[in-house]
Formats: structure tokens, C-alpha cells, sequence
């Protein structure tokens, strides 16, 4: 047995539930030629890749199922994995009728129409069959909020993203007790589902007034046992999507995907959207370019808040967007978890010792999270 065969077991019995003769597809990627990971990152990477084909193996050889794909690193998290992928996840018929229906282009370039979707949904539907039962996600960038991960729900796939996941978390945030986990999670997605409005203040100046009227928050728990889960690993969040449109505020960024930054970046937001930078960390200059590629990036997707006591690290945003007592804001893509703005992109910022307070139809407050600590 390998060292990661009991992590394999769990991720398959207990967080996918897998069932006598259920089809397992594991992807990864690699980096691009011209991409220029730190010397740290492009090892996380390089073990990243051969644990999914190692995961792909266990599958196989325990149950029977397990096929394996990796592609060149897309460009950002959010962008449509490439055709091969989908080729591989949904088969002859399902590609040759989204071809035929002309729709395949526009779902690549996050471009459909409502009308194309229903009807890529029914293509998907009617021939879920072909699509893998269970997909395990272990691209480095995320593929939760493209039409790709979307259809393969809508086939019934249960499926797990773990971007930027690194091997060494399958001794901390995935060795978690997630039945206490989840019960952690409803209980604070009940809370943030009586407010109107969520306020969150944090030391380092973020003052952000976030609008979710009208919008339902979600748990992420890590238990993608039915029919369409989805949900990441390692998981542990409370998570909504903002009415757009809405949410004003400061938001001060110390922290990347996977570093903290040179100096702090504080950006403006009004009417749900970003209006301004200020600092100077390399990370300005990234995020200006996207919101030239598309101004939907600069919408504010979404609001998370960790709930995983196993989490810990800050360097790499899987892991430090779960852990309990932080939240999270996301900008660009919200369309999988109840928004309507699509995008190329989705980024998760992490703010720490945040306190958070729910505002009800009424005017009542209520604090759920008090400098960091969880008040539920």
C-alpha cells in the first residue's frame, strides 16, 4: 500500500461515497511553458499531478474504475478546461450534440444564452449515462465555476474540485471529523440565511456591507454523497453569492492564492463591483488585466466564511479560505451558486479576524463572528 492509500479510501468512501461499479474520472494538469511557478510551486504542482494519477490508480484498482486526463494549465481559475476534457467526461454523443446544436463554442467562451443552456442541459440529461459517475478535480486551477463542471452535475456526476490542493493536506484539513464539520456548517448557513445585508470588518481596514436580499447561502461540508453534489476539498465554508449591484466597501488584500503580498492592496468597491486599486503588489497589475479582458471579473461573486478546525494554512487559498473564523470575498464568475454574472475568472481573497455582523429585514444585528471567533 502506498502512503496515500487510506487518504485515497476516505476520499472515495466517505466525502464521494462511491458505489459498487460507479465510473471514476481524475484530472490534473501541467504547468505550461510558459508559465513561471516559484521553485516551491512548481514542486506542490509536480507532486499535485502525480497524486491524481496515483488517486486514479487506487480507483481503478480497488473499484474497479478509474480513469485518469491531465491538459496544459489553463490560464486563470474559471476558464473552460479544454476540449480534450470534455471529450473525455462526456463522450461522442453528448460533444457531437452540443456541436450540432451550435452551442459547444459559446460554452467554451462562457458566452450562452439562457435558452442554450436548457438546451445543453438536455442533451447532458438525456445521455448522463455516458458522463463519469464521480469526478475528483486535481487541476491546480479551478474548474468549480465553468459550464463544464456544471453539466457534469447536471448528469448526476458527483464531483470534487480541489485547486492549488497540495498532498500534504491529506494529514490536516482533510483529516477532519466531517460530520461535526457539517453540523458546524448548516448551523452558520441557517444564521446567514435570516440576514438581508452581512457587514465585515477586519483590523487590517476592510469594511465591506455585502447585500445578499433575495440570494440563499450554501455549505460546503465536503460530503458529496448524493446525485449533482458538488463542493471542494478540503471543504468548510458557508458560502453566497451577493445581489449584484448592491455591495459597497474596502477591501484590503494581504494575501494571494498562494503568498501573501509585497504590500497590501486596497480595493474600492461600489455598486458590487470593483472601481479602484491602490498598492503596488504585482497581484494589481494581474487583476487589471483581467478586468480589461472582461469587466465582469471585477464583480464581487461571492462571500465565504471557513468552518474547518483542521485548516490552517494561509499560503494556499484551498486550504485558508476554510479555515474557521476567516471569510472570504471572491471576485469575477458567481453563476454556479445562485448568481448571474459569468466570467473567465474566479478569485478567493482570504481576511483574517474578521468580525461579522447580520443584518435582518428588520433592522436587528446579530454578531456571528467576533474578531475571529465563532459566536454560534
Amino acid at each position: 500500500m502506498s502512503t496515500l492509500d487510506s487518504a485515497f479510501r476516505s476520499l472515495f468512501e466517505i466525502n464521494m461515497g462511491i458505489a459498487p461499479g460507479e465510473t471514476v474520472l481524475v484530472f490534473s494538469d501541467r504547468i505550461r511553458q510558459d508559465e513561471t511557478p516559484s521553485e516551491n510551486d512548481r514542486d506542490r504542482r509536480g507532486r499535485l499531478n502525480e497524486t491524481a494519477r496515483q488517486a486514479a490508480g487506487f480507483a481503478s484498482s480497488t473499484y474497479g474504475s478509474g480513469q485518469f486526463a491531465d491538459f496544459p494549465s489553463t490560464t486563470a481559475s474559471g476558464v473552460e478546461p479544454p476540449q480534450m476534457l470534455w471529450e473525455a467526461t462526456f463522450g461522442r454523443t453528448i460533444m457531437s450534440g452540443l456541436q450540432k446544436s451550435g452551442i459547444l463554442d459559446d460554452l467554451f467562451d462562457k458566452c450562452v444564452t439562457p435558452e442554450q443552456l436548457t438546451k445543453a442541459h438536455e442533451i447532458v440529461a438525456a445521455n448522463a449515462a455516458d458522463v463519469p459517475r464521480i469526478i475528483v478535480a486535481m487541476s491546480n486551477n479551478s474548474t468549480s465555476h465553468t459550464n463544464y463542471r456544471k453539466l457534469a452535475c447536471v448528469a448526476g456526476t458527483r464531483f470534487a474540485s480541489l485547486p492549488h490542493f497540495d498532498p500534504d493536506m491529506f494529514n490536516s484539513s482533510m483529516d477532519v471529523d466531517w460530520n461535526a464539520l457539517a453540523e458546524r456548517t448548516a448551523r452558520l448557513v441557517t444564521a446567514v440565511n435570516r440576514a438581508e445585508w452581512v457587514n465585515v470588518e477586519c483590523p487590517n481596514g476592510t469594511a465591506m456591507h455585502i447585500c445578499k436580499r433575495g440570494r440563499d447561502a450554501g455549505g460546503d461540508d465536503g460530503l458529496l454523497t448524493r446525485p449533482g453534489s458538488f463542493g471542494n476539498l478540503p471543504a468548510g465554508e458557508a458560502y453566497l453569492a451577493p445581489l449584484e449591484g448592491e455591495s459597497h466597501g474596502v477591501m484590503v488584500v494581504e494575501w494571494g492564492p498562494t503568498r501573501k503580498l509585497e504590500q497590501p492592496l486596497t480595493l474600492t468597491i461600489a455598486d458590487g463591483r470593483v472601481l479602484r486599486i491602490d498598492g503596488d503588489d504585482p497581484l494589481r497589475s494581474v487583476l487589471e488585466a483581467r478586468f480589461a479582458e472582461n469587466g465582469n471579473c471585477r464583480n464581487l461573486a461571492e462571500l465565504g466564511i471557513g468552518t474547518n478546525d483542521k485548516a490552517s494554512r494561509p499560503d494556499n487559498v484551498l486550504e485558508a479560505e476554510k479555515i474557521l473564523g476567516t471569510i472570504h470575498l471572491a471576485l469575477g464568475d458567481n453563476t454556479g451558486f445562485g448568481g448571474v454574472v459569468a466570467a473567465p475568472f474566479h478569485e478567493d481573497y482570504v481576511f483574517y479576524q474578521p468580525t461579522v455582523t447580520l443584518i435582518m429585514a428588520d433592522g436587528a444585528e446579530e454578531i456571528i463572528l467576533d474578531n475571529g471567533k465563532l459566536m454560534l
